[in-house]
C-alpha cells in the first residue's frame, strides 16, 4: 500500500532500517495458547467481561494445555504464551504444575505468562517454577480514561504489578491501545513515554477495537493504517532493542497490516495456536475469530513471512536484547 505521510513514510523507513540493522530480517515466532476466556474483570470494551452473557465461557484442562504445548514445541515453535482472562480457577498450583509439565518437554523453550493481576507471591511461585516472561499491557497512560475502560481496575496496581514482574527477574512486555475515543492529541507520546520509562522488554499494542456485547459497542475503531505503522516505528526508534510483536487487532483497520508492521519496526509473529473448538470464543474485540489464523502447520506460516522476505527463526527462543 502507499504512505501518503511523508512523515510517516519516512519513519517507517527509518525503523525497517534500524529493525533490520539490530535483528536482520529476521522473525521471532511465538505461539499463544488462550487457555480460558473466563475473566473477573469487566473492561467496558473486552468482549470476555465477566458481565457479557453472551459469550461461550470455556477453559481447557491442564493436560489440553500441555497436550497443545507440546504440539507447538514439535512444530519448531520454542516460545509457548499461555494467555487468559483473569480467570483465578487456575490456582497458583494449577499453573505451577503446567508450567513445570510444559517445561519437562523441554527445559530450553521460553514460556510466557499474559494471566493479568495476581499476588507477588504467585508471581515469584511460577518463576520458580520455569516462566520466563509476563506480558501485561497498561493499556492507556492517560489515568482518567483508563478508569473509564477499566471500572474495576486501578492504574497504580496495574503499574507496580509490572515493576514487580521486572523485579522478580521476568523479561517483561507491556503495550496500549491506541485510538481510544476521548484520547488526548498527543496520547502516542505519553504511552511511548510511559513504556521507555518502564523499561520493557517487549511492546505490544494495538488499536482500539470494542466487542459486541459490550458497553462501548458499536464506539467504532479510530486510528487508520498509517497512524497504526506510524506508532510502531515510533516504538522501534524510542526502543531500538526491545522485541516488538504484530498484533492480529492490525487486520481489523486493513486486511494485510499485520504483515505490514513488520516494516515498521516488529520483529515478532504470534500466531494463534488455540484449539479451534475454543478460539472463535475468545473474542476480546470484534471480529477476532475471523482475523486470527490458526496454524495448523508452522511450515505454511514459514512460507509465508519467507515469500514477504524474512526468515522465520524456528527452534529459538528469541530472547530480549534490553538488559
Amino acid at each position: 500500500m502507499e504512505i501518503k505521510d511523508p512523515a510517516v513514510k519516512a519513519r517507517m523507513e527509518q525503523a525497517r532500517k534500524l529493525t533490520d540493522s539490530i535483528f536482520g530480517k529476521k522473525v521471532y515466532i511465538r505461539g499463544i495458547i488462550e487457555f480460558s476466556n473466563c475473566c473477573r474483570k469487566n473492561c467496558n470494551y473486552c468482549g470476555i467481561r465477566r458481565g457479557n452473557t453472551s459469550v461461550v465461557r470455556y477453559q481447557m484442562s491442564p493436560d489440553e494445555i500441555v497436550a497443545k504445548a507440546e504440539s507447538n514445541l514439535k512444530q519448531g515453535i520454542k516460545t509457548i504464551v499461555l494467555q487468559s482472562g483473569e480467570d483465578m480457577s487456575y490456582t497458583k498450583e494449577v499453573l505451577v504444575d503446567i508450567i513445570k509439565r510444559i517445561k519437562a518437554l523441554d527445559s530450553g523453550c521460553a514460556i510466557t505468562l499474559s494471566i493479568g493481576e495476581r499476588s507477588e507471591e504467585e508471581y515469584k511461585a511460577f518463576k520458580e517454577a520455569g516462566a520466563d516472561r509476563f506480558l501485561m499491557r497498561f493499556e492507556i497512560a492517560d489515568r482518567e480514561l483508563f478508569k473509564k475502560l477499566h471500572p474495576d481496575d486501578d492504574f497504580d496496581e496495574r503499574l507496580a504489578a509490572i515493576k514487580t514482574l521486572k523485579k522478580l527477574g521476568y523479561e517483561t512486555g507491556s503495550g496500549f491501545m491506541f485510538g481510544i475515543p476521548g484520547e488526548a492529541p498527543d496520547a502516542d507520546d505519553q504511552n511511548i513515554a510511559l513504556l521507555k520509562e518502564l523499561g520493557v522488554a517487549m511492546v505490544g499494542c494495538g488499536p482500539f477495537i470494542p466487542a459486541e456485547g459490550t458497553p462501548m459497542e458499536g464506539s467504532g475503531i479510530h486510528a487508520d493504517i498509517e497512524r497504526c505503522l506510524d506508532i510502531y516505528s515510533k516504538i522501534r526508534l524510542a526502543m531500538p532493542n526491545v522485541n516488538i510483536a504484530a498484533a492480529t487487532a492490525l487486520d481489523a483497520v486493513d486486511k494485510g497490516a499485520r504483515k505490514l508492521s513488520l516494516s515498521a519496526g516488529a520483529n515478532v509473529v504470534m500466531p494463534n495456536t488455540t484449539p479451534a473448538k475454543y478460539k472463535d470464543n475468545y473474542s476480546i474485540y470484534e471480529r477476532k475469530g475471523k482475523l486470527d489464523d490458526n496454524i495448523a502447520d508452522a511450515k505454511k506460516l514459514g512460507a509465508e513471512l519467507e515469500k514477504l522476505g524474512y526468515t522465520p527463526l524456528w527452534n529459538q527462543r528469541g530472547d530480549s536484547r534490553v538488559k
